[in-house]
Formats: structure tokens, C-alpha cells, sequence
């Protein structure tokens, strides 16, 4: 006969694939007919854009665009010109376990880009390309609570409180932000847009009822030719507030939301000269994890009959640590001109690396710094430095960290005595999760029909109590109950003093 399991439901999603995709994506643009023809490459940057993700059976693709822009010199012209090329990109990981139902978050981004003339004519580009990936598949898990019927089978239950945390909504959301910006009037107006970059961030998401809310941002920055033959920059802070439908989730539940772009589109309107018409694609990506509490069915045995137990492990995770740090980063670039202006300042980020000493766990990440100056006889010159950015978190050894790295502001640059002094803000923010198994009854039976023999027991044994040694534990190799060993010790509880001489009655 088998008894039947009073069953919790601990439903969510396990991650099964947590790796960062790294790839070059190359290309020859040939210069269109309309440009004339380029003396000089000043900067190369890009811009990353999100268009697909798929799993299949052991597979994960995801696609998008780099849109690349070089700002470059013509021949016979005084100003800079921009010339942008597109650069598709594929990138492909393998798993044993991604499957079509699973769900990805992906975020990729440019740890660098940078392009050389071929010819007048034509240009090489070349991007540096990182995609952070998190794979998580369903997971239907369940921890037995009890046996319902056990009583008239005479089965005693040992029953322990657990905890974990629990993914339970992996989803997505996108959507389109479009506006009108305006150059500030302090500012000449502009002639001609040369670049334009956006950076985003999520700085709140909760829940509420069925509904994840999240605020953010995204740090608009613009370069552009002004009427005055010069080269100025523009920058917005624009507020995002967005909810999305979550599923499962209580509104004490840790929510990790990601924006990414989709798509960037950017003009000057020439109509003033002083309006940018700015739309982005973006897509919401959120992971949301609960804490919950539970009863787990750890042990049982029988009074009456032998049983056959089997058991299984279940495997828990818990939420270590969570949370954000910004170092201050200041930096001397040196140049071997004496630099007149800093025109434009921007900085892209490698990928994090991690290292640990005991309980201290270093997250460290190359910040590629890239400055636009203006030099000695008003030549534009570009001065391009990697640095090393690093901070130290106290954590468990056993906790496995995921961690996101940010540029959180605009790079300060201005030039100084040997160089440009550049200062800028790197955001460090965490997740860390523990993870354990704990032994869990996954099923018992027995036969109704042999019933358990006590007649060879005897009436009354003496048992001293062992080091460690629990109530259940004594009761359950004797066959009898704790209720019946503590009423005949006339004990109050179920903590045994080692040493202690135990009665211990034979079961009727």
C-alpha cells in the first residue's frame, strides 16, 4: 500500500546558463558618393541594439545590430563628418539543457570599437562585441509537507521549517520612448548631428497586485556641429516609468530589471537647429525571485508496520546579498600634445571579472576610456585609455554572485598640465545566492498484511542518551513514540541532555 503526499508546489524557473558571449563582428563601408573623400578616422563608436532571442533544443541565438559611427575628416573640408555603418551580429551558446520553453535575458553591449581607412574610399570597421546571457528553464518542483493519512498506519512524522528563494517570473516587455530635445540656448545651434548615445538605467521595480512597476532612466548625450564651425554637446537625463503583467510573484519579492535598446534613431531638426527628434526602442527585461517558507516532510517511520521509504534531495536557494556600489573613478590621460579643449568624453566596459580570497569576493571590470580633443593649432585628436575599476564585497565562499557594471553619469574631461583629466562613476550592483540540498521523504509504502512484530521487545529498556543524539532519532529505533518516551521521563521537552537515562517503554 502507498500513502499518498500532502504536496507544495515550489514552481518557478531554475537558471541553467549564466555566461557572457564574446565576438568580433567586422566589416568593409564603403564611403557613399555623397561624402567626399575621408583624410582621417578622429573616433569609431557604437551603439548596440536587441532585435531576437531564441532557444531551441540545446541552443540559444541571439540577434541584433551595432550601429557604428565614425567621425571622420574629409579631404579638402575643415569640419568633421560622420559616417555611420550598420554591422549585423549572431551570437550562439550551446546548453544540454536549454530547451524552446525557456526564457533569456540578454544584454549586450560594446566593450569597444574601432575602424582604419582602406583607402579614401573605404573603411574598415571592426566591433567588439559582449552579450551578457542568463538561460532559465521552468522548473516543476514540489516539497512533501505530511502524510494525511498517516495516523492509522501509526506513522510518525519529522517535519522541519525551510527556506528559499525562489524564481518565479522570468518577463519582458517593449516598448517605444520618442521626444523632442532641446539644445540649451547658452549653446550655438547645430548644423550638423554627429553622434548621439543613451544610457540606461532602472533605479526602482516592485510589485503591486499582478503588476511589476519599474522607473528609470536614460542619459541622452548628443555631439554636433554647430553653426559656429565648432563642435558642441548636448545632454538629457529623461525619466522612464513603465509596468509590466508578472504572474506569481508576492509584492515582498526582489525584482532585477534590465533595460536594453532595441533601436535609436536621432535627428537634428534643421528647421531651428535647436531640436533633436529622439526615439528608442527599449525592452524590459525582469527577473523576479521570492523568499517563501515551508514545511518539508524530512523523516517518518512506523509503530505498526515496516515501511519503505524513499527519499530524495531537494535542492533550496537562498539570497545571500544583494546590492549596488559606485566607485569613483579619476584618472590622469596623458598626451604628448598639450590638449586646448575636451570635446567629447565616453567610456565602455569589458567584462566583469571575479575573483575571491575567503569571505571577500573582488568584482573587477577594464573601463576603455575615449577622449575627443582639440590639440596644439586646433587639431582634433583622440586619446583612448583602458583603466581598471575593481570593488570589494564581503560574501559568503559558497555564494555564486551575478553581478551588472554601469557607467552611471557623464565622463567629466578637461585638460590639465601633462594630459585631460577625466573622472567618471562606475556602478557595481549584485546578486548572491546560496545553494543547498536538504533530504526530503519523496515516497512510502508499505504491506497491510505483515504488521510489525513487538512481541520480542522487551516491556522496558534503559538507554542513556548519546552525544547529538535527538528524541526522534532514540524513538524511531525503538519503534515507540517521543510522546510516549517523554511521558514515561515526565520530560517537558524534546531536547535530551547527553548522558541522560532514558526509559524507554515497549510499544502496545
Amino acid at each position: 500500500m502507498e500513502l499518498e503526499l500532502e504536496r507544495i508546489p515550489l514552481d518557478g524557473f531554475a537558471p541553467v546558463l549564466d555566461t557572457v558571449l564574446a565576438q568580433e563582428e567586422t566589416l568593409e563601408s564603403i564611403v557613399p558618393d555623397a561624402c567626399p573623400d575621408l583624410l582621417e578616422i578622429l573616433d569609431t563608436e557604437g551603439v548596440v541594439c536587441l532585435h531576437r532571442k531564441e532557444t531551441m533544443e540545446g541552443r540559444l541565438e541571439v540577434t541584433g545590430t551595432i550601429q557604428v559611427t565614425l567621425l571622420c575628416l574629409p579631404e579638402g573640408e575643415g569640419g568633421p563628418r560622420r559616417l555611420t555603418v550598420e554591422l549585423p551580429f549572431t551570437c550562439a551558446a550551446d546548453g544540454v539543457d536549454i530547451t524552446p520553453d525557456c526564457k533569456v535575458v540578454a544584454l549586450p553591449r560594446l566593450r569597444g570599437a574601432d575602424a582604419r581607412l582602406v583607402n579614401p574610399r573605404k573603411a574598415l570597421v571592426r566591433a567588439d562585441l559582449l552579450v551578457e546571457v542568463q538561460v532559465f528553464a521552468p522548473a516543476d518542483q514540489w516539497a512533501p509537507q505530511g502524510v494525511p493519512e498517516g495516523a492509522q498506519a501509526g506513522v510518525e512524522q519529522r517535519t522541519e521549517t525551510c527556506e528559499t528563494c525562489l524564481t518565479v517570473c522570468v518577463q519582458e516587455k517593449p516598448f517605444t520612448y520618442s521626444d523632442e530635445l532641446t539644445l540649451p540656448g547658452s549653446r550655438p545651434e547645430g548644423e550638423e548631428l554627429l553622434k548621439c548615445r543613451a544610457a540606461l538605467a532602472c533605479t526602482e521595480a516592485k510589485v503591486i497586485g499582478s503588476k511589476l512597476i519599474f522607473k528609470g532612466s536614460a542619459k541622452v548625450q548628443a555631439l554636433y556641429l554647430g553653426v559656429d564651425g565648432e563642435l558642441h554637446t548636448g545632454e538629457f537625463e529623461l525619466p522612464i516609468s513603465q509596468l509590466m503583467e508578472v504572474g506569481g510573484a508576492g509584492e515582498e519579492s526582489v525584482c532585477q530589471v534590465d533595460l536594453t535598446l532595441t533601436d535609436l534613431d536621432c535627428s537634428l531638426d534643421r528647421g531651428d537647429g535647436r531640436t533633436l527628434s529622439l526615439t528608442m526602442g527599449l525592452l524590459a527585461q525582469a527577473v523576479v525571485r521570492e523568499g517563501r517558507s515551508f514545511t518539508l516532510l524530512a523523516d517518518v517511520y512506523s509503530t505498526a508496520y515496516e515501511l519503505e521509504v524513499d527519499t530524495g534531495a531537494l535542492a533550496l536557494t537562498r539570497l545571500a546579498d544583494r546590492g549596488e556600489r559606485e566607485v569613483a573613478v579619476r584618472e590622469l590621460l596623458e598626451t604628448g600634445d598639450l590638449p586646448q579643449d575636451a570635446l567629447d568624453a565616453y567610456v565602455t566596459l569589458g567584462e566583469v571579472a571575479q575573483s575571491r580570497e575567503g569571505e571577500k569576493l573582488t568584482l573587477s571590470v577594464q573601463a576603455n576610456v575615449h577622449v575627443l580633443c582639440r590639440g596644439e593649432g586646433e587639431k582634433l585628436m583622440t586619446v583612448d585609455r583602458a583603466v581598471p575599476v575593481s570593488c570589494t564585497l564581503d560574501l559568503p565562499q559558497q555564494a555564486r554572485c551575478t553581478c551588472r557594471c554601469a557607467v552611471t553619469a557623464p565622463v567629466f574631461a578637461a585638460p590639465t598640465a601633462g594630459g585631460v583629466e577625466v573622472r567618471f562613476p562606475v556602478g557595481f550592483s549584485w546578486l548572491a545566492l546560496t545553494g543547498a540540498k536538504t533530504a526530503a521523504v519523496t515516497g512510502i509504502s508499505f504491506d497491510e498484511n505483515t504488521p510489525r512484530d513487538h512481541t520480542g521487545q522487551p516491556s522496558i529498556v534503559l538507554r542513556m542518551v548519546g552525544k547529538g543524539e535527538r528524541l526522534w532519532d532514540i524513538a524511531k529505533s525503538y519503534g515507540t513514540t517521543g510522546r510516549d518516551v517523554m511521558q514515561a521521563n515526565a520530560l517537558e521537552e524534546e531536547e535530551l541532555p547527553e548522558g541522560q537515562l532514558l526509559l524507554i517503554p515497549r510499544k502496545r
